[in-house]
């Protein structure tokens, strides 16, 4: 804390959609591609939608060719599509969402194809804020705590027992060693 500084967490989370749908949409978008690539893919989509991010009806409604003229493969179409069924059957309704444990909201995050576990972390951290998220699958958190504590090859069940007296502020630990790479966000 006292190398990295006071952190600008907006920074994080600058130019993201404020919705849960678009929130959750951004990270498909964002799947294995650069920062860079997937803001360019997710603001074609916002173009192709009007100036602003489709809410899953609108997403349903735009037919595969406009999506994919945006340039998304069609495996992220078919997760895309997942996603907006579910909000639509009432699977991700945000105000239950905010009601549930932890758990129980990776729990319905990951039944959506093409999301899983550190898609449903960061959607615990930055879209409901929880303080005490550790997303033992960024390989970017991995890499930080294995500089900070001289550990190499560092697995998940050994970062979960590092990060044992971090709780119950997990997330603020992790925004920590996130900023000690010295690069920039990666949150797709």
């Amino acid at each position: 804390m006292d190398a990295v500084g006071p952190l600008d967490v907006t920074h994080w989370t600058r130019g993201r959609p404020r919705d849960a749908f678009g929130s959750l949409l951004r990270t498909i978008v964002g799947q294995q591609l650069s920062v860079v690539a997937a803001r360019a893919i997710f603001a074609r989509l916002v173009a192709a939608n009007g100036g602003r991010s489709p809410d899953p009806e609108e997403l349903l409604r735009m037919s595969e060719t406009k999506l994919r003229a945006c340039g998304l493969s069609r495996t992220k179409v078919v997760y895309m599509r997942d996603l907006a069924r579910h909000f639509l059957a009432g699977g991700l309704d945000v105000r239950r969402l905010r009601r549930l444990e932890d758990d129980a909201v990776r729990e319905a995050i990951t039944a959506v194809k093409g999301l899983g576990p550190w898609s449903a972390d960061m959607f615990l951290m930055f879209h409901l804020r929880r303080p005490d998220v550790l997303p033992v699958g960024d390989l970017g958190l991995r890499r930080a705590v294995e500089r900070a504590y001289g550990v190499a090859a560092l697995k998940p069940d050994r970062l979960v027992a590092i990060a044992e007296p971090w709780r119950p502020y997990r997330t603020l630990a992790s925004l920590y060693l996130w900023e000690s790479l010295g690069i920039p966000p990666t949150i797709p």
